[in-house]
Parts: structure tokens; C-alpha cells; sequence
């Protein structure tokens, strides 16, 4: 199982004007499964033109281009799914909006929030945060051991998110996360975004 982890990049809070060319840069180093963009407090026009810009970036690479928090737009933009939290549209409801585009859903530390939403037809479910992030406030701290049972046990892939760089991931790749999600370590590197992607996925070869 740990073979098979691989990238899954989340966008910074704020976008640089460059970001078009910051994240083909990004996706052009290595091996990305997936883009997720999270952008909160955006106006719905103004999402749907970034998505527009930063979609055909993702899709043309075959890097999969998820929109958070946000079923019906994902749908209507033409992403390859969409992401909800445990505060966003409830993951059944989100199933029934994106039909056979992929959905993640946020769990936390908790195993059971995770079977429910894998009940509700969840394509993933993430975990997190593992360590101290600056994206985003946590509302709890996950441990390891949730990834790790939940890994062993069941079929749904699961994503570790919360803090991760190349030099605290290996435990999770060990514990057998399939995905981890990366925002700062990648875009904030101090040898540009290629240079975190490859260090990142250096660690993920490096874990195993």
C-alpha cells in the first residue's frame, strides 16, 4: 500500500497573480494526482474564472481538478469532483450532486465520520491535521494510529492533510496513507514549487 502514496496539492490561501505558470511549474516536476482549489470567501464569479484559468492546467496533465467545498459548482464547471468538509453540503447529499465525479470528504481524527461518509459513497476520505499547519486552523490534532487502522481496514483510499513537508512525511506514508495533501511545503519551498514537488515526492520514494 505504501507504494502507491502519492501527491495531492491543495492551493494556498491566497493565489499569486502568476499562479497559472506557478502551478504548471509545480505539475510539470513530478507525479501530482490531484489539484484541489480552496479558495474561501470568494465571490462565485470570480471562482468560476480562476477555474477556468487553473482547470485546463490541471486536466491537460491528467492531474484530477477538485473544487472545495463547492458540489453543484465543481459540477457546473467542469472540475473532476469536489471536496466537503464535516461543515460543508453532507457527503450524501454531495454524491448525489457530482453523480461519477469524485468525492473527498474531511474527517479528521475520527474513524466513524469516516465510515459514514464512505457509507454515503465517499471516493476518499482525509485525516488530519497530522502537525501544525498554517493554512488552516484544525479543530483537533489526528494521530497516526487513525490512518493506520483505517489503511489496514478498509478499501476507501485515504488522504493525510495538516502541516506535512518532505521532512515529517514518512510516518504517514509508513502508516499507508495513499495521498498525502501538500499546500505550504510546496508552494512556499525556498527553491520554488518544482524543488518542493520533487523533494516531496524524493520523501514518499524515500518512505517506503
Amino acid at each position: 500500500m505504501t507504494a502507491d502514496c502519492r501527491l495531492y496539492l491543495i492551493t494556498p490561501p491566497v493565489l499569486p497573480v502568476d499562479f497559472d505558470s506557478i502551478l504548471a511549474s509545480a505539475l510539470d516536476a513530478g507525479d501530482v494526482a490531484a489539484v484541489q482549489l480552496r479558495l474561501k470567501d470568494v465571490p462565485e464569479a470570480d471562482l468560476v474564472r480562476v477555474i477556468e484559468r487553473l482547470r485546463p492546467i490541471a486536466q491537460s496533465r491528467d492531474v484530477a481538478f477538485l473544487l472545495n467545498d463547492n458540489p453543484a459548482l465543481a459540477v457546473q464547471s467542469g472540475c473532476d469532483g469536489a471536496h466537503v468538509g464535516q461543515t460543508d453540503t453532507p457527503a450524501k447529499q454531495a454524491r448525489k450532486i457530482l453523480g461519477d465525479l469524485t468525492l473527498g470528504v474531511t474527517c479528521h481524527n475520527s474513524r466513524h465520520l469516516a465510515m459514514e461518509a464512505s457509507e454515503a459513497g465517499a471516493d476518499y476520505v482525509a485525516f488530519g491535521a497530522f502537525f501544525p499547519t498554517t493554512t488552516k486552523e484544525p479543530p483537533e490534532m489526528a494521530d497516526i494510529e487513525t490512518l493506520k487502522i483505517w489503511a489496514e481496514t478498509m478499501e476507501v483510499p485515504c488522504v493525510a492533510i495538516g502541516g506535512i513537508t518532505a521532512e515529517n512525511c514518512a510516518p504517514l506514508v509508513q502508516a499507508g496513507a495513499e495521498f498525502l495533501a501538500v499546500s505550504a511545503a510546496i508552494w512556499n519551498h525556498k527553491n520554488g514549487v518544482a524543488a518542493g514537488v520533487k523533494a516531496m515526492l524524493r520523501a514518499i520514494h524515500d518512505a517506503v
